[in-house]
């Protein structure tokens, strides 16, 4: 049961709807629960961006390629050095995109 009888209106400028619905997109919650939780002084964390999920996919392809030469070095006591240069490289690249994102 929709315990919510209480409609508030009220305007805003052009400047106040775009920086409203920047923010409720930003967050990732709906424009009402948005408004309520401000209304509860919350603090919003923003969604990650795309990109965030691209690094995250090539760093999780990374590990698996990483797991991989370990687990045949475990078994045949030979290391595939060039596979894990090239991997190793592959990581640094990607934490090279995460600090350039972030600073």
């Amino acid at each position: 049961m929709n315990d919510r009888n209480h409609q508030v209106l009220f305007r805003l400028n052009d400047a106040e709807y775009e920086s409203l619905n920047r923010d409720v997109a930003r967050s990732g919650l709906s424009r009402e629960e948005f408004i309520r939780s401000a209304l509860k002084k919350t603090v919003f964390k923003e969604l990650p961006q795309l990109e965030f999920y691209e690094i995250l996919k090539h760093l999780r392809q990374i590990n698996n390629n990483l797991n991989q030469i370990a687990m045949r070095a475990n078994a045949t006591g030979f290391i595939d050095a060039r596979s894990y240069r090239e991997n190793y490289s592959k990581l640094q690249e990607q934490i090279g995109e995460i600090i350039r994102g972030i600073y």
